[in-house]
């Protein structure tokens, strides 16, 4: 690279300045600069020295780093630790703390990072209702180590078509998370597993390219700071404990010795081999946090399915309703609460203990209409069936009211 600080992407100049930080650091970024001021500053003929790239790439590499990949100018930026021999108790013990049991398996997810960083991985989330926990310390740690590559979310972030900004950096971090809004929900969970990104800046034209994103949340609402099907699986949720003891300097210890964990990391082998297109099975990043979040769903899911078959009860003066798991999914649709037909069909026969019939018979099933109004018409199904004295014998008045 040319020491000149200007370089030309296509046909656009910019200067590669480095920007202050509050905490005494400096960090390298693009800016846009005109190029009659260029030249009124250098000269017409200082043009032809300044470096041409022929567009933008973002290429993440943390052991052979360049900034021009095949005449592209790379927007990853480069680390600002190098690996260094040194002791990184500290860390492991931080570590520890975050991943309790799981521990070789978060070793193991800082390596992916570090080693494999377009390998993508589970949303990692890290929940306590508790203050004084480590959460957003983790999250300063890993920007600390990432620098200009890990990005800050918040819902309005996620939710905004321009993601120029965070479209392709390798962590995305969300502190005092709580997704309810059900768009943004489905977002995170294509882009977890997905390798592309459509990338748009206000006034630009939208692109697509390659995408290798993480996504970290940390949340104090344990049981709802967002919505987990019973069948989802790109979620690993860990709940932290408190510190015995805070230290207001327990975040520049771990800094210091982040060249040393570098370190650690590339001579400690992996504790796990991919299985899956996330690395890790469901299996191995099963926790109760995770349950937690998924039971709470199961929980409003059951309630509001109890509500919907009393009140087509009532509405048709029935003591008995019939019907299959579609039925339900699609009344449910009018809700703000998604489920499928594997979870209701796994809620009706374990959860409510229900038996199907063997063979296809007629049944009357419940439709609820775009007005809200619920109205019985002839089907065809092996139905289950409830009656009224199944859900007063099943169900308390917390559920059925």
């Amino acid at each position: 690279m040319s020491k000149i600080p200007y370089i030309r992407i296509g046909t656009a100049y910019f200067k590669l300045v480095k920007r202050p930080s509050i905490n005494g650091e400096f960090n390298e970024c693009l800016v846009k600069w005109d190029v009659n001021t260029i030249i009124r500053d250098h000269g017409k003929k200082y043009l032809s020295q300044i470096e041409c790239f022929d567009g933008s790439v973002c290429y993440p590499d943390h052991f052979n780093y360049n900034k021009k990949i095949y005449g592209f100018y790379n927007t990853y930026a480069a680390l600002n630790h190098k690996p260094e021999k040194g002791d990184a108790k500290q860390t492991l013990s931080f570590f520890k703390h975050i991943f309790g049991e799981q521990f070789e398996l978060g070793l193991d997810y800082f390596k992916l990072l570090y080693e494999k960083p377009t390998q993508s991985l589970p949303i990692l989330c890290l929940v306590s209702v508790e203050r004084s926990t480590g959460k957003s310390t983790f999250l300063k740690y890993l920007k600390a180590v990432f620098g200009d590559n890990m990005s800050y979310l918040d819902n309005h972030s996620l939710g905004s078509n321009f993601n120029a900004d965070w479209g392709n950096k390798l962590l995305l971090g969300s502190d005092e998370a709580s997704v309810q809004n059900e768009e943004i929900q489905e977002k995170l969970k294509y882009l977890s597993t997905s390798n592309k990104n459509k990338i748009e800046g206000k006034g630009k034209e939208r692109i697509e390219v390659d995408f290798f994103g993480k996504f970290v949340m940390c949340s104090n609402k344990e049981d709802s700071f967002i919505k987990i099907d019973a069948t989802e699986i790109r979620y690993w949720v860990l709940k932290i404990p408190k510190f015995e003891k805070e230290d207001v300097f327990y975040l520049s210890k771990l800094i210091k010795e982040i060249p040393h964990f570098l370190d650690f990391t590339i001579n400690r082998p992996f504790a796990t081999e991919r299985k899956t297109r996330m690395w890790f099975t469901p299996k191995q990043i099963e926790t109760l946090a995770l349950k937690k979040l998924m039971n709470n769903n199961r929980n409003r899911v059951e309630k509001e399915l109890l509500s919907l078959i009393i009140s087509a009860m009532d509405r048709h003066e029935l003591d008995e309703l019939h019907f299959v798991p579609l039925d339900l999914v699609n009344a449910l649709s009018r809700t703000r609460i998604k489920s499928d037909q594997t979870q209701i069909r796994q809620l009706l026969k374990k959860d409510w203990k229900l038996v199907n019939q063997k063979n296809s018979l007629s049944y009357r099933k419940f439709v609820v209409l775009s007005d809200g109004e619920i109205a019985l018409i002839e089907s065809k199904g092996r139905y289950f069936s409830i009656n009224r004295k199944f859900i007063s014998e099943n169900f308390d008045e917390s559920m059925t009211d």
